[in-house]
């Protein structure tokens, strides 16, 4: 009988390992795709006054719920399995943080979908800085993506750093927002709602300066130095939003 190729044991782990890590990085792929289009859409039905949009919005944030637990039970597995250790270890709970940190986003793009429905009910109120940020805050969604789906510790820095200039956009929109509040006291309901909703996208690029450093730890297995960098009056600002699922 002729000889049998050898099987080495460890040759499965890490073939089954390697399997199990590329289904991981599309289902994070597949919630970022979604969790980007949702800010886009979100902000498209504020400003375009599409309450039909907001709700297909809403209704949308099941899927990337789904998909978080998809990843959360194949991570459970994996570290049952496979019991990953360093490098391994760091990329599985990488994976882990950045699919709870992904459905955060979705929360929030929800949160302003319901709020864009019931600003459809009052008198419009312009907010253009609003889509500026959605616009550069969903930049920086696809630039950490790319990061973390290609490795890539240089450009998750790069999105670290490119925050500040959400705040900046953010600090700007409160104050203009306070003035049309004070101008006239008719327009406090409807920039309260552009308000929290300029906090929700801002809470978004913390999420993607999260991300990076997380990249950053993943990659190199350190953190990034020194504070996360913020638009200079950001600690100042105390808005906080109703938490996402505080609002449901």
């Amino acid at each position: 009988m002729p000889n049998q190729p050898e099987s080495h044991p460890e040759n499965h782990i890490v073939t089954s390992f390697d399997t199990e890590l590329t289904e991981l990085n599309s289902l994070i792929s597949r919630m970022g795709g979604l969790a980007e289009a949702q800010l886009a859409d979100s902000v498209r039905a504020v400003v375009s006054r599409d309450s039909e949009l907001a709700q297909q919005v809403i209704d949308g944030d099941d899927k990337i719920d789904a998909l978080e637990l998809e990843a959360n039970a194949l991570v459970v597995r994996m570290l049952a399995l496979r019991q990953p250790m360093a490098n391994d270890l760091r990329v599985v709970l990488s994976a882990l943080k950045t699919s709870g940190w992904l459905e955060r986003i979705g929360d929030y793009a929800k949160n302003i979908a319901k709020r864009s429905i019931a600003l459809n009910q009052m008198s419009h109120v312009p907010a253009p800085g609003l889509s500026n940020m959605a616009r550069m805050t969903q930049g920086l969604i696809k630039d950490v993506l790319d990061a973390y789906l290609q490795n890539d510790a240089e450009k998750a820095v790069d999105v670290w750093r490119r925050d500040e200039e959400v705040d900046d956009l953010y600090n700007s929109l409160f104050r203009e927002l306070l003035t049309y509040m004070m101008e006239d006291p008719r327009n406090i309901t409807s920039c309260t709602h552009l308000l929290f909703m300029a906090k929700n996208i801002e809470r978004m690029g913390d999420i993607a300066t999260n991300i990076a450093d997380n990249i950053h730890f993943r990659v190199t297995g350190e953190t990034l130095e020194g504070a996360r960098p913020k638009g200079a009056d950001a600690a100042f600002t105390v808005l906080e939003p109703v938490t996402p699922k505080d609002s449901e």
